[in-house]
């Protein structure tokens, strides 16, 4: 089923949206040459401990996992794309990350994704990376009331297939609220004019992720990490949003991130 959230309640999950996006604000400025993925992980459980937030992973065990998660953050480096299990890694100059966060603040669940450089970016990566933030902000402003979830995932999938990308459907975007997945699933591909009808009330994440190769994808031996089969190098963004008669409100929007070196 499909909850509808009242204004009042959308209100009330700003302060998870604002939380998930200073962590991540935060961890931006962390990633550089050297940084180990296990500090950038123990940075995210220190916010979440001070800001007495609890985190949606560290128990996460669904039944694609090979057990409970074990860490507040996913960390993706290079053709990792998802899920990716932090561990004990240095980031290298050059390399990019995906950094996805979500957390529970005062009952509600905001969920929210970045991918950023350490060092210098390779002009191939930035440039898939503006490919994601644009179908991410396409994907965001097709979510108003009267249109479907094909409208958002039509908008997602034919801006990244013009750019000369692929799209891989198995994980998408998805409903949130008093949990980080609910309905309904929202996939970066599909035809326009088919799917639930939007409503005012409905959040959801919208999570527009790609490879630059095939995108087939396989899995590593820690059941969780997800990569690309070839080994290309991928992207992946996200940001909760609500729909509302006045159009979307991006609940964890975040400040810029200062460059990292």
């Amino acid at each position: 089923m499909i909850e509808l959230r009242s204004a009042t309640e959308i209100d009330e999950m700003r302060a998870a949206g604002r939380f998930v996006a200073d962590v991540l604000t935060e961890l931006a400025t962390h990633v550089r040459t050297g940084v180990n993925l296990l500090e950038l992980d123990r940075v995210a459980h220190d916010m979440i401990r001070a800001r007495g937030a609890t985190s949606c992973y560290i128990d996460y065990h669904p039944t694609f996992g090979a057990m409970p998660f074990g860490k507040v953050l996913c960390t993706s480096v290079n053709d990792a794309v998802l899920h990716g299990l932090p561990y004990d890694y240095r980031l290298r100059d050059g390399d990019n990350v995906s950094l996805d966060f979500a957390a529970e603040v005062d009952g509600w669940v905001a969920d929210s994704a970045i991918t950023c450089f350490a060092g210098k970016g390779r002009p191939e990566d930035v440039g898939m990376l503006r490919v994601g933030e644009r179908a991410l902000a396409a994907g965001i402003a097709a979510a108003v009331p009267g249109n479907r979830i094909g409208d958002i995932s039509a908008a997602i999938g034919e801006l990244i297939n013009a750019a000369g990308y692929p799209v891989n459907t198995s994980f998408g975007g998805h409903g949130v609220g008093r949990t980080m997945h609910e309905m309904p699933d929202v996939p970066n591909w599909g035809k326009a004019g088919r799917g639930p009808v939007l409503r005012a009330g409905m959040v959801i994440a919208i999570e527009p992720w790609f490879l630059a190769g095939s995108g087939e994808i396989e899995f590593d031996p820690d059941g969780w990490t997800i990569r690309s089969a070839d080994h290309t190098r991928g992207v992946h963004v996200e940001h909760t949003i609500a729909v509302t008669a006045d159009g979307p409100i991006i609940l964890t929007e975040r400040s810029k991130p200062k460059p990292a070196g």
